[in-house]
């Protein structure tokens, strides 16, 4: 088999060209998918060549006609699409898991199984254990494993965490991060069927908006400070019409270094769509981004006037930032791009392990499966608080 990468890869300079597209396969059809394959696509670096769709098999053939995917390669079950595409020579080079959460452990095993790497939408799991499994799976056979924290997939997020890694706003002493949305403030709104399952325990776990939402919130802060959360305290609320599962949780933190911290995450917050918001303040500075205002990152040193730090090529903004930059200053980027960025790196990865080449330490920041387990870990904690009158537990 020829290779894919070139021998040598620059650190810091625009990600290499591939000798040929990747295979990506697909499980679960919904909206999720929708977005993905399209960034996917983006990137020029994947070719969506096969689906297990829907369970019904009748779903399946329409959506995969809907795909341009051909028959032979449309499948009614991720076990049988896992088995077949692994003994095709063209088989699929790797998969996006975009099911409701209590499938993707199953699934993800299932193309584990067989060697052929995963990229998981979060939670990674419903289970820690599970979690912890695939973790497992992943570290002994040195298969690639992602999982879907695309918000830290962001030029702008990038930048804010190499300006941690150097120093620029010295130690830090709290972090903040709230992810506030609104779409959950209609009464009716449960009746949906994409949303059902997100209120059912079975499917979803034991907690909805945290596990969903609450759990970019964590990683994202996590992500930029480069420490790890160790500790919370949460309070969980159903702030709208009655559901099984909370819609709004609000949390105290604890990071390394016993830095102390705040998370807030809701879906029923009136007037905000994506606001995701992150504040890292520290001895000698602090940074702060808005998902709403994505192309910007406010930079402060303490006792120098604000620096605003904007996408784009130059001004600021740092070579291994700009593998990520596709527009010019100006015209604006987003999510569809943001998880193009994560699948640019994804492919990367999976290139580089089929060619039997070790990356350069740093090279790659895509959220990995041990990340995806933490998020898991989170989620478990935040329960377990919320169920023992907000009692600190360390994750």
């Amino acid at each position: 088999m020829s290779r894919i990468l070139p021998e040598s890869l620059d650190f810091d300079g625009p990600f290499p060209r591939q000798s040929r597209r990747l295979r990506l396969g697909v499980i679960g059809g919904g909206r999720i998918s929708v977005t993905q394959a399209t960034a996917a696509r983006l990137t020029d670096r994947w070719e969506v060549v096969a689906g297990a769709l829907s369970s019904d098999p009748i779903k399946a053939r329409q959506r995969s006609e809907e795909w341009f995917i051909q028959p032979d390669r449309s499948y009614a079950s991720f076990n049988e699409m896992a088995s077949v595409e692994a003994g095709r020579p063209d088989g699929v080079d790797a998969v996006m898991i975009t099911t409701p959460n209590h499938v993707h452990f199953d699934a993800a095993k299932a193309f584990l199984d067989q060697g052929i790497d995963v990229l998981c939408d979060k939670p990674l799991t419903n289970d820690p254990g599970e979690a912890d499994q695939l973790v497992a799976i992943a570290r002994e056979t040195g298969l690639v494993f992602a999982v879907g924290y695309t918000m830290s997939c962001f030029p702008m997020i990038r930048q804010a965490r190499e300006i941690v890694k150097q120093g620029g706003i010295g130690r830090i002493n709290q972090i903040h991060v709230e992810f506030m949305q609104d779409w959950m403030t209609p009464e009716t709104v449960a009746e949906a069927d994409h949303v059902k399952w997100r209120l059912d325990p079975a499917k979803s776990g034991r907690t909805s908006c945290t596990g969903d939402i609450g759990t970019h919130a964590a990683h994202l802060a996590s992500f930029v400070s480069g420490l790890e959360m160790t500790h919370l305290r949460a309070e969980m609320h159903v702030c709208g019409a009655p559901k099984p599962l909370e819609d709004t949780v609000f949390m105290f933190t604890r990071f390394e270094n016993d830095v102390p911290g705040t998370l807030m995450a809701t879906r029923l917050a009136p007037g905000n769509r994506g606001g995701l918001r992150l504040r890292v303040f520290g001895s000698e500075g602090g940074l702060e981004w808005d998902l709403e205002k994505s192309e910007q990152l406010k930079f402060n040193r303490f006792g120098e006037p604000d620096r605003i730090i904007s996408r784009g090529h130059g001004h600021g903004v740092s070579a291994k930032t700009e593998r990520f930059v596709r527009a010019a200053r100006g015209f604006p980027e987003g999510i569809i791009e943001a998880w193009a960025n994560l699948y640019t790196e994804f492919a990367m990865a999976v290139a580089a392990r089929r060619d039997g080449v070790t990356p350069p330490e740093g090279w790659l920041d895509y959220p990995t499966v041990a990340q995806g387990a933490k998020g898991v870990h989170f989620v478990e904690a935040s329960a377990n608080s919320a169920e023992t009158e907000s009692s600190w537990q360390k994750i």
